[in-house]
């Protein structure tokens, strides 16, 4: 019952419609990014994360600042009182503009639990749409690997679940290898 006391009371809707923004901006495996940051909230809630709101605006909102731009982040903070907190899990896991890829999983590995969360459920996402005909088997099997690297460990960090899930999009993805 606490489960759906959570959901009745949780307002996103101010959010999603910020996240419209992202449609305009494609993905490689087609689609668009408001797609993605979609699949990225719905993840959470598959692992019941219900009662924490500021992850859940979080994770539809996690990929404005990079392919939007970070004054988009400033409307965000008035949007109600979890938008202060929103935003700071947004840009923890935001690349920043000088970062290297390295730099910044590095980064994200000393972030809170809230961000590890987010980036795993961002993993899970990003790993169901690798495919071969949008990305060669190196592409993919560095990516593989990058993931084994860097998320894994945040895995085993947050939820156990994770890591089964990712164990297994990472075994699946090596066959297409």
């Amino acid at each position: 019952m606490s489960d759906l006391i959570a959901l009745t009371d949780l307002t996103v809707a101010p959010y999603i419609l910020k996240a419209t923004a992202l449609i305009r901006v494609s993905r490689k495996v087609g689609g668009n990014q408001f797609r993605h940051s979609m699949a990225t909230f719905a993840i959470l809630l598959d692992y019941k994360y219900y009662d924490d709101s500021v992850l859940l605006k979080a994770s539809i909102l996690h990929d404005i600042a990079e392919d939007i731009g970070y004054e988009e982040l400033y409307e965000i903070y008035n949007i109600d009182s979890d938008g202060p907190e929103v935003i700071k899990l947004v840009l923890e896991v935001s690349r920043l503009n000088n970062e290297t890829k390295e730099q910044y999983l590095q980064r994200v590995q000393n972030s809170s639990k809230r961000a590890k969360i987010l980036k795993c459920a961002d993993r899970i996402s990003n790993l169901t749409d690798l495919h071969l005909d949008t990305h060669t088997s190196g592409k993919i099997y560095d990516y593989l690997l990058q993931t084994e690297k860097y998320i894994l460990p945040l895995a085993k960090e947050v939820n156990v679940d994770f890591v089964k899930e990712i164990n297994d999009l990472i075994k699946k993805r090596k066959k297409l290898c």
